[in-house]
């Protein structure tokens, strides 16, 4: 058995009973840091011992803005010093949802601050799968009686083929889980058929699906004037929950077949992007996205669309930016950056492509073909006496692949590449992953064994840069361009950089200082006693065929 020591406090003891009854336990501090968990919830999380204490109690919830919402309302709620109970969504260790009935019963100190709260929990995962699974089959969500997501695809697919012109209408009650924790579970019921019955009266013979627990879609011909008016309906027929009256607000995103996108999975995205930008500008209201935000998203759509093709045609290329030494005060590394230049997209840059890859499973092929450049360019560098490194980028999704350790030593013999002249670049999201994968960390460390060497990016402005340092094989360590651009202007980012250079020379890394654009930075850097320094004043990205090999 592996389960974590249980605190041993009276508070603690006067729930064993209660305990009995319930699967999964876990225990926080009243920072929301775990402190305990039985096996069974390690069983159904996949987490280890090792792993889960010390993670955040929000860390157990998708971050997803409506995931991360539920957590929120929960540790307010705790906060308050009042139990909750409800049904939630979790996410494992490997990113995968389950479902649990959650009691969570806090305990406060005399001073009624939070000091710990104990999470008991049914895993009703099977229960939950069952009932979508049944909702698939009959394309109804059961609750509502409107067709489920996987209805409505085909129901607009029916719509695209027949060349149907039509709206697509993402809408989401706004506050939905604050609300909720003021309601019992009939309430909340309630609630939700109010509003279907509403959106039915309101859209009457147009088609609606539920396509979550407080999101919906409604496929309309009427324009943008009728389909915005539905907010000021809500307002007109408050929803009455235990005798009180509720009125309702919402927030949504309306998207045009064929005027401003053309399949299902385009609609669907660009109405969520739409309703997103609503309520991250305080909700409340229905809109379309403007030209700009449309301009970009259809961008972001057209690279995913034609990143195959690219990627079999070889239109990939990589470049080169170095890195100045500033011991030698020479140009001792390179970063290498894959571009895209596409006829009707034009330059690609790598912030515009990567995230696209990772979203859309290619980032494995773009780093294969990155990295088989880049090597093949040091060897090139060395036949001809130039000892000089190269910096790649890797990202998570590739390194969760078993191969990619094998991979990578496959590139490194065929290309003839020096194994200690390649630097691994990761950002603070991959170190995070690989703090919780023993596969991650596994192939690091054979990795460094053959000389490759480690660099985390931007470093400094994540939460919890400093623990990476201690459990992961890094040599190298980027300051965030964040703090160089505020250098100058600053004193306190002066100061911070500072106390990140002495910090890392304490521990032996190389700090590089990237972003570096003008002379005055240069030199104050220079100063402050950085290692290396990478940007715009130290050289732009460039083709291979433009360094000069001597």
């Amino acid at each position: 058995m592996h389960t974590i020591p249980l605190p041993e406090t009276s508070e603690h003891h006067a729930l064993v009973d209660s305990l009995s009854k319930y699967q999964l336990v876990t225990h926080t501090d009243g920072e929301g840091l775990i402190t305990y968990a039985n096996q069974n919830y390690l069983t159904v999380s996949g987490w280890t011992p090792k792993r889960i204490l010390g993670k955040s109690f929000w860390q157990m919830f998708s971050d997803r803005p409506e995931s991360q919402e539920i957590a929120n309302s929960i540790w307010d709620c705790l906060l308050s010093g009042k139990t909750w109970a409800g049904k939630i969504e979790k996410m494992s260790r490997k990113g995968e949802s389950f479902y649990v009935n959650t009691l969570a019963v806090p305990t406060l100190s005399d001073f009624g601050e939070l000091q710990s709260v104990f999470f008991l929990e049914l895993d009703i995962t099977e229960d939950v799968r069952l009932q979508e699974r049944l909702g698939d089959i009959a394309f109804i969500d059961v609750e509502t009686g409107l067709m489920s997501r996987h209805k409505l695809e085909q129901v607009v697919n029916e719509y695209i083929a027949n060349a149907s012109h039509f709206s697509f209408v993402y809408l989401t009650i706004d506050h939905y889980f604050t609300m909720k924790e003021l309601q019992s579970q009939e309430s909340e019921t309630q609630l939700i058929q109010e509003f279907t019955n509403r959106l039915k009266r309101y859209f009457q013979d147009n088609p609606i699906a539920r396509i979550d627990t407080n999101s919906f879609v409604v496929l309309t011909a009427f324009g943008d004037w009728y389909i915005q008016g539905f907010y000021d309906f809500l307002k007109q027929q408050p929803i009455y929950l235990s005798h009180n009256a509720q009125t309702l607000s919402i927030s949504g995103g309306i998207v045009r077949f064929p005027e401003d996108q053309k399949t299902y999975t385009q609609l669907y995205k660009v109405a969520m992007t739409a309703a997103d930008d609503v309520i991250s500008q305080g909700g409340g209201r229905i809109a379309s996205l403007s030209a700009e935000s449309h301009k970009i998203l259809n961008r972001r759509l057209e690279i995913d669309r034609k990143m195959l093709t690219a990627l079999d045609r070889n239109s990939l290329h990589v470049a080169y930016q170095p890195q100045y030494d500033v011991a030698s005060e020479k140009i001792t590394c390179y970063e290498a950056l894959v571009r895209w230049e596409d006829e009707d997209l034009g330059v690609i840059s790598p912030n515009e492509l990567i995230p696209i890859a990772e979203e859309n499973g290619l980032i494995e092929e773009v780093g294969a073909y990155v990295a088989e450049e880049a090597m093949t360019f040091v060897t090139k560098w060395h036949r001809a006496g130039n000892d000089m490194s190269i910096s790649i980028n890797s990202s998570i999704r590739e390194s969760l692949n078993p191969q990619w350790k094998d991979r990578l030593i496959s590139i490194l013999n065929e290309t003839g590449c020096p194994a200690n002249k390649v630097h691994l670049e990761f950002t603070e999201k991959f170190a995070l992953k690989a703090e919780e994968e023993q596969s991650v960390l596994a192939q690091m460390s054979e990795l460094q064994n053959l000389g490759l060497q480690f660099t985390l990016d931007d470093f400094g402005s994540g939460y919890a840069s400093l623990r990476y340092l201690q459990h992961l094989p890094i040599s190298s360590v980027k300051i965030d361009r964040v703090f160089i651009d505020a250098l100058l202007s600053n004193p306190k980012t002066q100061k911070l950089i500072e106390g990140l250079i002495q910090l890392s020379k304490k521990i032996n890394l190389y700090t590089i200082a990237e972003g570096v654009s003008n002379e005055q930075q240069f030199e104050l850097l220079k100063e402050m006693g950085i290692d290396a320094m990478q940007g715009h004043f130290i050289g732009m990205p460039m083709p291979a065929e433009q360094i000069e090999i001597k």
